[in-house]
């Protein structure tokens, strides 16, 4: 292989979930090109990455914008002349899948990471949409030398069963994987103990049952520090508002720490790390980092979420339960030596199936399989 392109619809995505991969072919020769909307990051720019910015609204629904964005990733295609594109996340992957049809690319990866809200969903307007959407998804899936990865086993089988996606074409491999060295295991930290979230601040990710179960937690009398590492989200409308955040601080239910980039050490400072989402997840990324720092897991019984753990490294409860995810809370607070325990087979776990090495290897084999020779 000697061209390879990546289309994401967040250039900061493809920096915090594939940069890895990415170098790897780098460090092979691969010429390697990412497409997608906005500014080229320094992280790319330095590595030796070929930029090229496309428009691609993250909510738009305009025919016209959408059907440019198409023809704008084909005119790209035409122009770099990839070996292979790998496409990763909703819509590149069902105007890439497309694009890469009519500019005769060779070879395409369609990364589903997560099917989102869309299909998490059962309201009538998810239902609409759906049927909507179905002639964009065949047509995205049905290039002739096409791999579909999938992050959990959920998501393959229904697009498989929406008919959408012959069964030959998907595989499944666990998540983006970490980087153990960035993300070594500490010992816990003693004092009051703290249960971290660490997503975008939205409804779905279960932020509010968060939020509630401090709150029963408090009525109780158990003494715990709760984090909300991350932002809202002003462009989603599930986001929550800063009100809502304001109110739960002057409360004492929440610490708003804010987007951080130093997650590897704000789980060494934390006891628990929970995500307690109902939102369309691949297999979430925080919940690997979280086991790699040998940290037990809180999270839903959900599809991508329950996939992140095994019965030795976290606890599952029901979606849209605070009193469920106040009870375990509670449960690994007052059990100092069971949550330990969970954090060694989570750090286990990483090592066994989410190391970083293990991720690439799997990519690259994939590559090398639809291009009928070694990358």
């Amino acid at each position: 292989m000697n061209k390879m392109a990546f289309v994401v619809n967040n250039a900061a995505y493809f920096v915090s979930h594939r940069l890895p991969i990415g170098l790897a072919l780098l460090a092979k020769g691969v010429e390697v090109h990412v497409i997608a909307p906005g500014e080229c990051p320094v992280a790319l720019s330095d590595a030796g990455f070929t930029y090229h910015s496309v428009e691609m609204s993250r909510k738009g629904m305009n025919p016209l914008a959408e059907l440019s964005t198409v023809f704008a990733l084909r005119r790209l295609f035409k122009q770099i002349q990839p070996d292979l594109v790998h496409l990763v996340t909703i819509k590149p992957y069902l105007y890439g899948g497309i694009a890469a049809r009519l500019a005769g690319v060779t070879a395409v990866v369609s990364a589903v990471a997560g099917l989102g809200i869309l299909f998490s969903g059962q309201g009538l307007k998810n239902k609409v949409l759906r049927s909507i959407l179905y002639p964009l998804y065949r047509a995205a899936f049905t290039h002739k030398n096409q791999i579909a990865i999938f992050q959990n086993p959920n998501d393959r089988d229904l697009l498989v069963d929406w008919g959408v996606l012959k069964r030959e074409k998907a595989t499944l491999i666990r998540g983006a994987g970490v980087d153990l060295k960035h993300y070594p295991y500490q010992p816990e930290p003693v004092g009051v103990p703290v249960i971290s979230f660490a997503a975008r601040l939205l409804k779905d990710k279960g932020v509010q049952e968060f939020a509630e179960a401090s709150r029963i937690l408090k009525q109780r009398n158990i003494e715990a520090r709760f984090w909300l590492i991350g932002d809202p989200d002003p462009g989603n409308s599930n986001t929550v508002t800063l009100d809502q955040l304001a109110a739960w601080k002057a409360a004492g239910l929440i610490e708003c720490l804010g987007y951080r980039s130093d997650i590897a050490d704000l789980f060494s400072q934390s006891n628990i790390v929970s995500l307690p989402s109902y939102y369309g997840e691949g297999l979430p990324k925080v919940l690997i980092e979280a086991a790699a720092c040998g940290r037990a897991v809180v999270t839903t019984d959900h599809p991508g979420c329950r996939d992140a753990i095994e019965p030795d490294t976290g606890v599952l409860v029901p979606i849209r339960d605070a009193e469920s995810l106040a009870d375990v809370f509670q449960d690994l607070i007052l059990n100092v030596e069971k949550r330990k325990v969970m954090g060694q087979a989570g750090r286990a776990l990483a090592e066994r199936e989410f190391a970083i090495e293990k991720i690439i290897d799997m990519h690259t084999t994939i590559y090398s399989t639809l291009l009928g020779k070694p990358c």
